[in-house]
């Protein structure tokens, strides 16, 4: 007798035959307190027992398994629902894309498509690492080690040609065709990104390839056009303005609007890889290209013409592999100015040339008072005004003399004593005026370039006032007198 059944006070005990050996899920007994002897139909009733018994257990294991089956199966559903969600999310995402693409959307809004898409913020790069479009905000990149983990990370995405991971919730696509480098995305998403959004953002940069390569194509067949037009331009004397305006009008090139002309000469060969770049810049630009005299000629939007230089040479001279000098000049807000500029950009560069400046960027005013001598309109005003305006306007508005004590400073070799004595005032009294030209005029005024230009612009500022002083100006006539 079992030891839990005899310390109960049991005295019978009776347990039906077990079922064959496959299907045994348990033994089911019956017991007394009292000495008895159990019958066949007793022993058979329990066997009954037993039988219903262990068919409940099976049935209940049944629907267990039943019901976790059900349960799997609704998660599957699930699973399946979310995934067909997200892929239709991706398909009609990438169709709107390129539907903007197919409608000449820029870079920028493509990338604004893309950013609602995937909840982020999306910057596209072009091969050298600068930003065409951007729209919100990649943290880290004005940092150095998260600038160096996206640029290895792009060199990963290109070699595998898909999405790379570059930082945390920070990713990389490359944006090739075929085995040409167009660039790259880079995508911050705070929630990161699912397969699917991994499978959007290979899309995307497919879709920015194909924008790429389309403005590629339009601007080589508009580029015969283009460069006639700007050929025309500059033409001396220039080839009926009033069509000209019109022609530019149909390019999307206003001339009304400021511009200024840049000129680029690739200075270890290259020229035709130089001119399909061209073609392509002038065009992402709204700008107009040609070629002339083994240099590229460029008219772009802007005013400013130094930074329209650096930017041709920090994105032709990568590309090229070697230096490309650039010279600049304007802004000029109408189509007669181009010639002008045209004159003045090929004369600085000539310049740049001679002063052993190849390979270098520089604009008609970056050459200080040579850029003065350079240029066809002598702009004496602007050149006062950029080297000692600051200065001129301070004793203006204040009654002060910080001009005069410059001439005496200069005067006397550069002494603040000598200086005090010619002006009769204190030492003192003319370091602090030197303190505060160099606030107006900046802590580097003293250095050679500088003090030339400011120099120079003090002696044209003089020749101006006596020239004014010596001016006569005609009495206007006299009434004739009555009775006369």
């Amino acid at each position: 007798m079992a030891p839990p059944l005899r310390a109960g006070g049991r005295r019978a005990l009776v347990a039906p035959p077990p079922p064959p050996p496959d299907t045994v899920i348990g033994t089911l007994f019956g017991a007394d307190r009292r000495v008895r002897h159990h019958t066949s139909e007793e022993i058979g009733l329990l066997a009954a027992l037993a039988d219903l018994a262990a068919l409940a257990v099976e049935k209940a294991g049944l629907l267990d398994r039943t019901r976790a089956e059900v349960s799997e199966l609704e998660r599957d559903s699930a699973r399946v629902r979310t995934r067909l969600t997200r892929m239709r999310h991706v398909s009609e995402a990438h169709g709107r894309i390129m539907n903007l693409v197919l409608a000449g959307g820029d870079l920028r809004s493509v990338a604004k498509a893309a950013a609602d898409a995937l909840d982020a913020s999306v910057l596209i790069r072009d091969p050298g690492g600068r930003s065409l479009a951007l729209v919100g905000e990649v943290p880290g990149l004005d940092e150095e080690a998260a600038e160096e983990a996206v640029e290895k990370a792009s060199l990963d995405a290109h070699a595998r040609r898909r999405p790379v991971l570059a930082a945390d919730d920070t990713w990389v696509a490359p944006v090739i065709a075929g085995s040409e480098d167009l660039g790259g995305l880079v995508v911050h998403a705070a929630g990161g990104l699912t397969g699917e959004d991994e499978r959007l953002l290979e899309l995307a940069a497919q879709s920015v390839a194909f924008l790429l390569l389309m403005r590629r194509s339009t601007a080589v067949a508009e580029g015969p056009v283009r460069d006639e037009l700007l050929d025309d331009l500059i033409a001396d004397p220039p080839h009926a303005p009033q069509q000209i305006a019109q022609r530019a009008g149909r390019l999307g090139v206003d001339l009304r609007r400021p511009h200024v002309l840049v000129l680029a000469r690739p200075e270890g060969g290259e020229q035709g890889r130089a001119v399909v770049w061209a073609s392509s810049y002038a065009y992402r630009l709204s700008g107009l290209k040609t070629v002339q005299g083994g240099c590229i000629v460029l008219l772009l939007p802007g005013d400013d013409a130094s930074a329209a230089a650096r930017a041709v040479a920090a994105e032709l001279s990568p590309l090229l592999g070697h230096p490309v000098s650039v010279a600049s000049a304007g802004p000029g807000w109408s189509p007669d100015a181009v010639g002008r500029m045209h004159r003045e950009a090929w004369r600085c560069l000539d310049a740049m040339s001679a002063l052993g400046g190849t390979g270098s960027a520089a604009s008609v005013r970056d050459l200080g008072f040579l850029g003065l001598l350079l240029s066809d309109d002598n702009d004496v005003d602007g050149f006062v005004e950029s080297a000692i305006g600051p200065v001129l306007d301070y004793d203006a508005e204040r009654f002060t003399d910080l001009t005069h004590t410059l001439e005496a400073y200069f005067a006397s070799g550069g002494s603040p004593t000598n200086a005090a004595e010619a002006l009769h005032v204190h030492p003192n009294t003319v370091s602090r005026r030197l303190e505060r030209i160099g606030d107006l005029l900046g802590p580097e005024w003293q250095k050679p370039g500088q003090v030339l230009e400011v120099q120079l612009a003090l002696r044209l500022q003089r020749t101006r006032e006596a020239l004014a002083r010596g001016r006569v100006t005609p009495e206007p006539p006299r009434p004739p007198e009555r009775g006369a």
